[in-house]
């Protein structure tokens, strides 16, 4: 997981993750507006799980303390990181923040 997941955030795309886990019904909740935001976002920025029970390890590294936590990366740096349930809405402006903000470098 280590691998792919360095070479997921290393990339130029803007990747969502939200670390999650199975028992929290927050990030349960948060499903419906997790995929609101892929449509909004239409494959500029991805958005994966990381069930953080699963995987102990990146959750240590990244001080993941509750979940639901979403940190969106880009070139492997932290662009925003926000720990509790988020709407659609701050979550596609924040992803858009972040592509337009890449886009007039």
């Amino acid at each position: 997981m280590k691998a792919s997941f360095d070479k997921l955030i290393n990339a130029d795309q803007p990747i969502l993750i939200d670390f999650s886990a199975e028992w929290c019904g927050p990030c349960k909740a948060m499903a419906p507006i997790l995929k609101e935001v892929a449509a909004a976002v239409k494959g500029s920025a991805k958005i994966i799980k990381v069930d953080v029970d699963k995987n102990r390890a990146l959750a240590e590294k990244y001080e993941v303390r509750g979940v639901p936590t979403f940190i969106l990366f880009q070139d492997g740096a932290i662009k925003w990181r926000h720990s509790g349930m988020q709407s659609a809405h701050r979550l596609t402006e924040i992803i858009k923040e972040v592509i337009q903000t890449n886009n007039t470098l």
